[in-house]
């Protein structure tokens, strides 16, 4: 009689941590690459002159990733199109994993910080709108973090 409870306990043992270690490696194992376009529109026709005019725009602070929990590349640039701000990562790539988050914060910890949305890719070059009230003197770190773990994955400190 233990034996054959023994075999029902390893089996719901089983049917539970068989699912739930996919959700924890699988991600590991998948690539997510996007090439977003530069997040301004170059060139503007004007109908009537047939002029082309370039936008203004700047890259108001650059920063490269840093290695934290997980190996890391790439490079972040925060630009300014028109006053609109826009984080994008350039060459970017890291490990996945789940629950993956892209924050604004200052501190790695994430204790105070402005959530941009869950991780667009982790291999190449995409854009985050950052919030009109994003202070970037105050959130000068971008944290590339696991939610479900709490944990820090890569890192960058704006300048």
């Amino acid at each position: 009689m233990k034996t054959k409870n023994r075999k029902i306990w390893l089996l719901v043992l089983l049917v539970i941590a068989i699912p739930i270690a996919w959700y924890l490696i699988s991600p590991a194992f998948i690539v997510v690459e996007k090439n977003e376009e530069f997040p301004i529109q170059e060139i503007l026709e004007n109908e009537n002159t047939k002029m082309e005019t370039k936008i203004a725009f700047s890259v108001v602070k650059e920063a490269v990733f840093l290695p934290k929990a997980h190996e890391v590349k790439g490079k972040a640039l925060v630009i300014n199109d028109n006053g609109k701000l826009i984080l994008r990562f350039e060459d970017f790539e890291t490990i996945n994993g789940p629950d993956l988050f892209i924050y604004l914060s200052n501190d790695l910890e994430a204790k105070d910080f402005v959530n941009l949305g869950e991780i667009k890719a982790t291999k190449g070059n995409v854009n985050y709108d950052i919030p009109n009230n994003a202070d970037l003197e105050k959130y000068n770190k971008i944290l590339v973090w696991c939610r479900a773990f709490r944990v820090l994955f890569s890192y960058a400190e704006l300048k």
